[in-house]
């Protein structure tokens, strides 16, 4: 698979992440779907200590204490900074969490889990809204100067937090995630992707099919608090991959490819052939006017 930078790092990754979120799923082979996806030539690879409750990053780390050469070839990335109810020792309410003890014992924990020395990448899953960015910025010197984590990154923070972040942190933010796909094209309007081409950082891109709305395979359609509206794409992106002999997809994950930010989508299925197909997505370059015809196709208002 074609590779990018992980930011302005010395770290190369897949032009595809593989989201290992599923991975303790019901019914569900975790380790089988790690391998196929190293198969098919995924390197980054997105945990989260929430993720089945930590079972997900226990599946993963077995699979690399089974197979240790795997681990010289991956990307290992994880988030924290959710506390949910009954979920890894939490208490009290739903709440996001950001306190430097919290960040540190959170990746201790993780790398427990993983059964690895380093993490790759870690982030900041949801800005906790009561931790100012320097007591942050303390936890992440805390863990790179131990050791215990190369680069930093944050999920779902809007811009304005991101360059806060920035300016308390002495280590350079090497990655955004937010969730991005033609269904949900906040990332184009809000100032993320404008970041990113401006201090050279990579956009994961999370649910990139639109909660599987966007894929072939109506099985795999995620719960999701937004209000998509895939009947206005659908019909051009059949158009498209008919076209260029490819699936839905493709055309979908090729469209955020695309961008001049070197966008990285995160797939999530668990399933092999998926995993491979979804691959091919990175040798499919749109031109300009599919890319802005199916833009048009997505917004509910003509550009301006």
């Amino acid at each position: 698979m074609k590779t990018t930078a992980l930011g302005s790092s010395s770290i190369e990754v897949s032009r595809l992440a593989y989201g290992c979120w599923r991975l303790a799923g019901e019914g569900v082979d975790g380790a089988r779907a790690v391998r196929s996806a190293v198969e098919s030539g995924y390197t980054l690879f997105d945990h989260a200590d929430i993720y089945g409750g930590g079972a997900c990053e226990e599946i993963f780390g077995n699979v690399i204490a089974e197979s240790p050469s795997l681990r010289d070839g991956m990307v290992i990335a994880s988030k924290c900074g959710i506390r949910i109810p009954g979920v890894l020792g939490a208490s009290g309410p739903y709440r996001y969490d950001s306190r430097r003890s919290h960040i540190v014992e959170s990746c201790e924990a993780s790398l427990r889990r993983l059964k690895i020395e380093t993490l790759d990448l870690y982030q900041i899953h949801r800005p906790d809204f009561l931790t100012h960015p320097e007591e942050v910025a303390a936890a992440f010197s805390e863990l790179k100067s131990a050791g215990k984590v190369r680069e930093f990154g944050v999920s779902n923070h809007q811009p304005r937090l991101v360059a806060a972040l920035q300016r308390a942190c002495p280590m350079k933010l090497q990655v955004q995630q937010n969730e991005f796909s033609l269904l949900n094209r906040q990332p184009l309007h809000d100032g993320a992707l404008d970041l990113c081409l401006a201090e050279t950082q990579t956009l994961l891109a999370w649910s990139p099919l639109g909660g599987g709305q966007l894929g072939e395979g109506a099985g795999e359609l995620l719960t999701s608090q937004r209000s998509y509206e895939p009947a206005r794409v659908i019909p051009l992106l059949d158009r498209i991959a008919g076209e260029h002999g490819t699936s839905r997809s493709n055309v979908a994950l090729a469209w955020l490819l695309r961008h001049p930010a070197r966008v990285v989508p995160i797939i999530g299925s668990t399933q092999p052939t998926r995993i491979k197909e979804a691959a091919e997505s990175v040798e499919l370059m749109l031109s300009a006017e599919e890319w802005y015809e199916l833009l048009t196709a997505a917004e509910t208002a003509p550009l301006p």
